[in-house]
Formats: structure tokens, sequence, C-alpha cells
């Protein structure tokens, strides 16, 4: 029973190092291959004491609406303005259809007063809260299923906050 115990703990951890390898690759592959899009930024408190140099963000896509009446996970369906700033179109339940010009941001409802579309937090370092202070909007990365991931924030003037 014994020899058999650490077997099983070995391919357990060869499962756990299969899968984090793919998340990280794909991870990668958003980076290099999504879409851009830029979401203005709704008022939120900037920092987290709690945490040290954490800002939240909430994204203006994510305001008025009543999520009482949209699905509790779906996609949020964007345009882009001619800066690549994403302007809200729709909320549906599945990926497709989109008309040519549209992406899918995935996004799940965990209150009746917000979406959360899984980049919500934002950490720099410590005593540069006043630098990103200053940002307007977020910048993330989309593929073709709607998955998304921050990489950056950008300021009044769409430049990236470095």
């Amino acid at each position: 029973m014994k020899k058999y115990k650490w077997v099983i703990i070995i391919f357990n951890l060869i499962l756990l190092l299969i899968y984090f390898n793919y998340s990280v690759v794909k991870k990668e592959t958003l980076l290099k291959n999504g879409q851009p899009i830029l979401l203005k930024l709704a008022p939120v408190d900037p920092r987290s004491l709690m945490q040290g140099d954490y800002m939240t963000l909430r994204y203006d896509i994510s305001n008025n609406i009543n999520a009482e009446k949209i699905p509790k996970r779906g996609y949020c369906v964007v345009t882009l303005d001619s800066n690549g700033v994403a302007q809200r179109a729709r909320f549906q339940k599945e990926a497709t259809p989109l008309k040519s010009g549209e992406y899918l941001i995935k996004y799940s409802s965990p209150n009746q007063w917000n979406i959360n579309i899984g980049a919500e937090s934002f950490f720099f370092q410590e005593g540069h809260a006043e630098k990103y202070s200053k940002a307007a909007y977020g910048g993330i990365k989309t593929d073709k299923d709607g998955n998304s991931l921050l990489i950056g924030l950008y300021d009044e003037q769409l430049k990236q906050i470095q």
C-alpha cells in the first residue's frame, strides 16, 4: 500500500504541473495574439490599505445595468471607437452571433449591481499610488472566446502608465 501512495502523489504532482503549464501557455498566447481593448474606468477608491498599493478597478461598461435582467454568466459584447475604447453594445449568454466589429468579454455577475470581467485588481509597486491614481482606462487583451487579461492602466491621453 505504501508503494501505491507515492505513485499517486507523483501522478497528482505531474497532473498539477501539466495544468499549470497549460494555463501559462494560454495566458502567454492571449498576451501575444489578443485584441487590445481599452475600458473606461468608473470612479472607485484608489487604494486598499490592508493590501498595500493595490487598486480595485471598476469599468464604465458595468455601470447602469440591471444585473437581474442579464444572465449571471455570459458575454459583454463591445464595439471599439477609433481610439480602441470599448462601448458596450449588449449582454448575451452565448458567444455567438457577433456582428462585424464586435468583440466578446466574458463576465460574471456576483450581485445585482455590477459585473466582473476578471480584471478587477491592479497591484503596483509601493510608492507609485499617485501615478496610478491618474488612470482613466484599463487596457485588456481578449481572445475570440471572450477570455480577457489586464495588460495595464492608461491615462486620459491613452498612454500606458509605466
